[in-house]
């Protein structure tokens, strides 16, 4: 059980711009780092005992963001997980380059974990560009969209 929840914590490690992540519940202490180290140990409430594991997190590599657009803001992405421009792959894309979005619309969705989340417009405008192909991961803070606010 523990293997797959370090499993699980190293893929939102490699997935984030997160240097390290340390985890306390039930009583055991997990800390990963992209340094490549993870130390797991029991907590007590006087002391905290930690020894070494053979488990090591695999380095991240990052992706490479597509250049600003000149003349609007870009929309990021606020989690890592994959980019879907509809709800199915048999419907119509929430949105496209060149329409214009209101407060509160979706724009996409990102799966994450096995969730979807959709991501809505914070601000009206004018979509420019979408700077990710459907079906592709993304990262924490990735531009998806450049929008013109009206």
């Amino acid at each position: 059980m523990w293997k797959d929840k370090v499993k699980e914590i190293i893929y939102i490690l490699e997935n984030s711009d997160i240097e390290e992540i340390d985890i306390t519940f039930w009583g055991k202490r997990i800390r990963v780092s992209k340094s490549g180290s993870v130390i797991e140990g029991s907590v007590s409430p006087t002391a905290t005992a930690v020894q070494s594991s053979s488990i090591e997190a695999p380095e991240a590599t990052p992706a490479s963001a597509p250049p600003a657009e000149t003349g609007g803001e870009q929309i990021l992405s606020p989690m890592p997980g994959t980019f879907y421009r509809a709800a199915s792959p048999e419907s119509d894309p929430f949105i496209n380059e060149g329409d214009t979005v209101k407060k509160g619309q979706t724009l996409c969705i990102i799966e994450a974990m096995k969730i979807m989340n959709e991501i809505e417009a914070e601000q009206d405008g004018v979509i420019r560009n979408i700077l990710v192909e459907d079906g592709k991961p993304v990262e924490f803070n990735q531009p998806l969209f450049t929008i013109e606010p009206s």
